[in-house]
């Protein structure tokens, strides 16, 4: 046999075997893939309860956006937290209710943290920094008919006699406080002899500096004391602004009680602080 059939010879034989190896690996079927194994992570039992969505500071009323429903894991849950489940009614609830203490973001709510109107501790969380709430008795006649609600702004006047060294004695009013805010009325129902209901103002509750709370307290015991209501539009004005309640001149010095003068003119009676 001659060299070139025995290359050929052995060149058909490997190309049959490649054939041969090839037709193998196609035609048998791959193995199977092993199987995955499936972890199951361990699962927290959830509830919804109240949280802080949005920063509340202390004495800030609460809005409705400000608290919400929000996950929170079973058995992280404490006493003093507010769940969905047990009440449900939570978040319209506090709308409308005041910080007692700072909350942030993501706080449970609970109810030592707000302070619901008309709860004890109210009043105390809504006063800004610095000032104090005074009450003050007034009458159908001395609380403008009944018409001064909270929230109105008034002045407050005084009514007495006062007495001039040889002139005798006349009745005076002075201005004492302006641009008081007036935080609450207690308020009833009277009727007339026709029958008809009317609303009689007890107390009037104001907002005042520990200063003014002073005269004011010194001013009761002198004489009667009138809340003068004041338009609306005076609390946008450049003047007044947010200056909040402002002493008149002659009590601001530490006057005012046996310390006006009467001016007459044209035969009206106006009183004016004496200088000093």
């Amino acid at each position: 046999m001659s060299n070139t059939r025995v290359i050929f010879f052995g060149v058909a034989l490997g190309s049959a075997a490649l054939a041969a190896f090839l037709a193998k690996g196609f035609l048998t079927t791959p193995p199977p893939a092993p199987e995955q194994q499936v972890v199951e992570v361990n699962k927290f039992e959830m509830t919804e309860i109240l949280v802080v969505k949005q920063e509340i500071p202390q004495g800030g009323k609460v809005v409705r956006a400000a608290i919400g429903w929000q996950n929170w894991p079973q058995e992280s849950v404490r006493k003093g937290m507010i769940t969905k489940k047990s009440n449900g009614e939570a978040r319209e609830k506090f709308v409308g209710s005041f910080a007692r203490i700072p909350l942030f973001e993501g706080d449970p709510v609970s109810k030592r943290k707000l302070v619901l109107p008309g709860s004890h501790g109210f009043m105390a969380a809504i006063l800004p920094k610095g000032r104090r709430a005074v009450s003050v008795r007034i009458s159908e006649a001395t609380g403008a008919g009944g018409f001064i609600l909270p929230n109105d702004r008034v002045d407050v006047l005084v009514t007495r006699k006062q007495t001039f060294e040889g002139s005798g004695s006349t009745t005076v009013t002075e201005l004492v406080l302006s641009n008081v805010k007036v935080l609450a009325v207690n308020q009833s129902l009277g009727q007339n002899k026709e029958g008809e209901q009317y609303v009689i103002g007890k107390t009037a509750t104001l907002e005042l500096e520990p200063k003014q709370a002073e005269v004011l307290a010194k001013v009761e015991t002198s004489g009667q004391l009138t809340l003068s209501l004041r338009s609306i539009a005076d609390a946008g004005s450049k003047k007044m602004g947010d200056d909040g309640p402002m002493l008149s001149p002659q009590y601001a010095k530490g006057g005012g009680t046996g310390n006006a003068i009467s001016i007459y003119r044209y035969g009206v009676e106006s009183l004016t602080a004496a200088s000093k």
